[in-house]
């Protein structure tokens, strides 16, 4: 009897050990490298136009997970970071990254004409797309997706710079918003979070 309950014990420990490995390997399965923002009532949309003076919506991109990161195409090194970083990402994809649409959104519309940011573009991958507002509505678009951006002044009015968030915010194929990816997180962190959004995690 005391034998046979020691069995049963051991079982039933064994039933539970499995079920938080079960549970342990299932989190490390969804975790993501970038913070989860799932559920967030920001972040929600847009309506720009692109480069190519095409009007956009986040709806255009069903079926894709996106990839949102908004600078200035005269910034010296986080912009050109991120985009690269995002190129990267897309490549590591393999087949899937046709599936992943890169969005650059222009802080700085004084001088980011289509034609510069058409060119900027090409210069990371020619799939992305630039995308800008007009002046008086690019300060109520930065709030709803809790963007911080501010002009800096230069020597001449021509050479002023831009303060401004350095994070991408990542959506899945739904258009939901999902993750907020840290500047210089790398390209395969990246990666390996957009293929789990793929992936229907």
């Amino acid at each position: 009897m005391y034998f046979s309950s020691l069995i049963r014990a051991g079982v039933l420990a064994a039933a539970g050990l499995l079920a938080l490995t079960a549970c342990s390997d299932k989190s490390a399965e969804t975790a993501f490298h970038s913070i989860d923002i799932t559920g967030a009532d920001y972040a929600d949309g847009f309506s720009l136009t692109d480069h190519n003076g095409q009007a956009r919506t986040l709806a255009d991109f069903k079926g894709k997970a996106v990839v949102i990161f908004f600078g200035f195409t005269q910034c010296p090194d986080v912009c050109p970071t991120s985009m690269s970083e995002l190129a990267q990402a897309r490549q590591l994809l393999g087949a899937d990254g046709d599936r992943l649409q890169g969005l650059f959104v222009s802080i700085d519309p004084e001088r980011d004409t289509p034609e510069i940011m058409k060119a900027y573009m090409g210069s990371f991958d020619p799939s992305f797309l630039a995308l800008y507002a007009k002046p008086d509505e690019l300060p109520d678009l930065a709030k709803r997706f809790k963007i911080y951006y501010k002009k800096v002044d230069g020597s001449t009015p021509g050479t002023y710079t831009m303060d401004h968030s350095a994070g991408s915010y990542i959506f899945d194929p739904q258009g939901r918003v999902r993750l907020y990816f840290r500047y210089g997180g790398g390209a395969q962190a990246m990666a390996d979070d957009v293929k789990k959004l793929l992936d229907g995690k």
